[in-house]
């Protein structure tokens, strides 16, 4: 298993509920194939620019192991969760 950090911006405009169910999505998939080591709620920043007419966004880091299969599987999931305006998986 390799080592991956992963950055991933959600609509601040949502309530906690649904940022919640959004991010529990997220880590239960790692969780299920690979294993979390470490989770960050960075809360409300200003975005450098626009994305999808938002100006703010919610960060969340976390550090997990997963196979290098599987996370093409997990960017694929977060490109089609509407909640999430930007992420980023960066290997370790």
């Amino acid at each position: 298993m390799n080592k991956y950090e992963m950055v991933i911006i959600t609509n601040s405009d949502i309530t906690d509920k649904q940022k919640r169910l959004v991010i529990n999505k997220i880590e239960e998939f790692i969780a299920t194939n690979g294993k979390i080591t470490k989770t960050d709620d960075l809360g409300i920043k200003k975005l450098a620019y626009e994305v999808k007419k938002h100006s703010t966004g919610h960060y969340y880091v976390t550090e997990f192991e997963l196979e290098n299969s599987k996370v093409l599987e997990l960017e694929k999931l977060c490109r089609i969760t509407e909640e999430i305006l930007k992420f980023i998986v960066v290997k370790k």
